[in-house]
């Protein structure tokens, strides 16, 4: 049963106050990864969340991957299971590990592979079955067979990837790849990401608020240097939400995380993945206190 996005906060406020805690968490946000595994593990290290052999260590820490763990890359299988791990083990220690659903994770359970390397087709030919019989995937070329039967709605990374949620707000902090725009709100957060999450098992079809320019995805309208009107559009969706600030990635900052609109923004794609060569860096946020963390 999908949880509620309002009520993520308020559980956490529960866990934590019945194990004694401080009820303001320690969260560390960490950009778009594009299928590098090494600079996967140095965020989480420099984060705070694991070890050099890949163990939580993070204990209440909350880490939110803003999406895109896909594409461009070669390592997206042990970045995929390395997450599905944490996510268990941050739970087991009282923290919370979430990785959103990016543009590319929406495009690879579409069949959109426009944007994966050779290695990525090659890296999924071991990570689950194919059934010769299946007619579903016999009309396309068969290096992209074992990717569309990891991908496509109701297959096993997509059933992974359906565990995940496009919009995740934590208090006062708003999470999405791509931005949250007023007919989102509209929509229903909670709708959007139900919706989604029930067209990657197979149920249903996928939702038209995923696709265009001004999906949660691909809005860049905070992300591309906003002008006034695009901080004006912002500051209302935060004050219907009851947030403060939103955090997001998709469009690669190559001076480093960037804050825009007075603060009320911050955009942590910082091209991390050997594909853009950025500088390794991550949010952390504690209450009001937010500052960057770098290598």
């Amino acid at each position: 049963m999908t949880t509620p996005s309002c009520l993520i906060s308020l559980l956490f406020i529960l866990v934590a106050s019945s194990s004694g805690a401080s009820e303001i968490p320690r969260i560390v946000a960490i950009g778009d990864l594009h299928g590098d595994l090494d600079a996967t593990r140095r965020a989480l290290r420099l984060g705070g969340a694991i070890d050099h052999d890949d163990n939580w260590i993070g204990g209440q820490l909350i880490v939110v991957q803003t999406g895109d763990q896909l594409d461009r890359g070669d390592d997206e299988q042990e970045i995929l299971d390395l997450f599905e791990e944490l996510r268990i083990q941050a739970r087991q220690a009282g923290g919370a590990f979430h990785a959103l659903l990016g543009n590319h994770e929406i495009m690879n359970a579409k069949g959109d592979f426009r944007y994966v390397t050779e290695g990525g087709f090659k890296d999924f030919e071991d990570a689950v079955h194919q059934d010769s019989a299946d007619s579903s995937l016999a009309r396309y070329p068969q290096l992209e067979r074992a990717r569309r039967a990891a991908f496509l709605p109701g297959r096993p990374y997509a059933l992974l990837l359906a565990e995940r949620i496009v919009i995740l707000q934590l208090g006062d902090n708003v999470f999405v790849h791509g931005g949250v725009l007023p007919q989102h709100v509209d929509y229903g957060i909670d709708r959007i990401n139900a919706g989604t999450q029930a067209w990657m098992r197979g149920e249903a079809e996928r939702p038209e608020i995923l696709e265009g320019s001004d999906s949660p995805q691909w809005t860049r309208l905070y992300s591309d240097e906003p002008d006034s009107s695009a901080c004006a559009v912002l500051g209302g969706v935060l004050k219907q939400l009851g947030a403060k600030r939103i955090i997001m990635g998709h469009s690669v900052q190559e001076l480093g995380i960037d804050p825009a609109c007075d603060s009320l923004a911050w955009r942590i794609d910082v091209g991390l993945a050997a594909h853009y060569g950025g500088d390794m860096q991550v949010l952390e946020i504690i209450g009001d206190e937010i500052r960057v963390l770098k290598e």
